[in-house]
């Protein structure tokens, strides 16, 4: 695969295997650091013998994730992306449309096809009278917090690739993720942890590309019905002595002296050790972070986690819980990938209900966990899909859906500084195109920027001689979105 960065870090099922010591012939030093990783539980005698494998000048370096300071003052200090992959319909979630209500079943101006109505109400809801759907009814408790962008559009309607633009502001060219240039920009309050973690999702949606490997997402492949030592594999080695793993890390710090005053870096190599080095770290911190069992049962239950079957029952309500704890512990930008699906091509009624009742809890027990804990003015909350879904009946005949629709889209953010109880842009009167405060992908990362303190046109990375941004060449901030 093109957009395949080895450096990156990955825990579960979908991990790299380590390579048994007494299996692996002659190597050389790259060869033996990148398979064998030094024995990640080896690394733990760093600790034990206090010193430290990485510094092998002595001194101690900068690491890339210490924090940075962004281009101005801003209350977001970190990001929960909740990724509704599938595409959700705009006029069945946020972008109430009662005149396509009322051609239901009619021939629309502008449109092939029969309007397909929303089988769902909309009520004013808060101060605010945001209009909500009858399918969230704990996200909108909380609509005088939450800017619904109802003119969002995507370019090209496929999966993979709006999902790659959403994710990465490109269609198709291997490009940084938006975590990992908040990362690269922000650096990461936590040094023990990543400071970019993924809880599942397409590997496109964290990679790094050109920037250094540590700025990648490092995914969990978090399951709540799965014991830690499963979810947070490879960190531990199974297979060395105390004494043996003693030896290689002598070795391997004789060989990083040799490395560093004779040749030149390699930037795999060095990525892959700072990977190593936040393996070390997170041994025992990482395994806190994740034990949601660790939460009272007050909590859990606001998310949707029954008693002691400790989240079986809700995916999304676990994921979101951890979320949670992860932005607590100084992680900067975390993306969850909900459970649920929304590629809903027949039976718009209950296949978007049962995507939308999927996400509600949790969300806004989410929403409400941050406010009570007063984290909610400095997390960004992101919520929204790859592109959107038609205003006409498509799929099966008697228990009609809807097909993509990139044309128009729709978002909600929350919290780090969002200027809350309000809507933007607008569609037409059908749904089916933004029209007014128009909304492209590249809009909304310089906002998402914007609102995390940086100036989305200085926020650059030198690469094969030209300076790459997240925005491309475009972007325009959306300023009414900001408190």
């Amino acid at each position: 695969m093109n957009n395949y960065n080895p450096t990156g870090c990955t825990f579960g099922p979908d991990s790299s295997p380590l390579i048994h010591p007494e299996a692996m012939g002659p190597l050389s030093r790259r060869d033996f650091l990148i398979r064998n990783g030094l024995g990640l539980g080896g690394l733990s005698l760093a600790a034990m013998y206090g010193i430290n494998p990485f510094d092998v000048t002595g001194a101690h370096a900068a690491s890339p994730l210490t924090p940075k300071q962004p281009h101005f003052k801003t209350k977001a200090k970190a990001i929960i992306q909740i990724f509704a992959g599938g595409a959700p319909s705009t006029v069945d979630t946020w972008d109430p449309k009662p005149e396509l209500t009322k051609a239901n079943g009619q021939k629309i101006p502008g449109y092939e096809g029969k309007a397909l109505g929303s089988p769902f109400k909309f009520t004013k809801t808060g101060k605010s009278g945001v209009e909500v759907s009858e399918i969230f009814p704990e996200i909108g408790k909380h609509i005088d917090d939450i800017a619904v962008i109802r003119s969002l559009f995507a370019e090209i309607p496929d999966h993979e690739i709006a999902t790659k633009m959403l994710m990465t502001g490109a269609a198709q060219l291997p490009r940084p993720s938006l975590g990992s240039w908040l990362v690269y920009g922000l650096g990461t309050e936590n040094q023990n942890m990543p400071g970019f973690i993924t809880l599942g999702g397409r590997s496109s949606a964290r990679q790094c590309a050109f920037l250094p490997g540590i700025y990648q997402g490092c995914n969990v492949d978090y399951d709540p019905s799965k014991p830690l030592s499963t979810i947070l594999a490879n960190i531990n080695s199974e297979f060395s002595s105390l004494d043996r793993q003693r030896r290689q890390l002598d070795l391997a710090a004789q060989f990083n002296k040799i490395h560093a005053a004779q040749l030149q870096k390699d930037a795999q190599l060095e990525a892959r050790i700072e990977a190593f080095e936040i393996a070390f770290k997170m041994q025992t911190e990482a395994t806190d972070a994740f034990d949601i069992s660790k939460e009272p049962e007050k909590v859990r239950e606001m998310y949707g986690i029954g008693g002691t079957t400790m989240g079986r029952n809700n995916r999304n309500g676990s994921k979101l819980l951890v979320a949670r704890r992860l932005v607590e512990r100084g992680v900067r930008f975390v993306q969850v990938a909900s459970d649920g699906g929304w590629d809903t091509h027949d039976d718009i009624a209950n296949t978007v209900k049962a995507a939308a009742t999927a996400i509600d809890g949790p969300a806004g027990a989410l929403l409400k966990d941050l406010k009570d804990r007063g984290l909610l003015d400095s997390t960004l909350v992101i919520w929204g899909g790859e592109f959107g879904r038609t205003v006409t009946a498509g799929g099966a005949a008697g228990a009609p859906g809807r097909d993509h629709n990139g044309r128009a889209m729709v978002s909600w953010m929350a919290g780090g500084g969002v200027k809350g109880g309000t809507t933007y842009g607008e569609t037409d009167p059908f749904g089916g195109r933004a029209e007014k405060d128009k909304m492209h992908i590249h809009d909304l990362h310089a906002t998402i920027l914007h609102l995390m303190g940086f100036d989305h046109t200085k926020l650059t990375y030198t690469y094969n001689g030209r300076p790459f941004r997240l925005t491309d060449n475009f972007g325009n901030v959306a300023k009414e979105l900001i408190g």
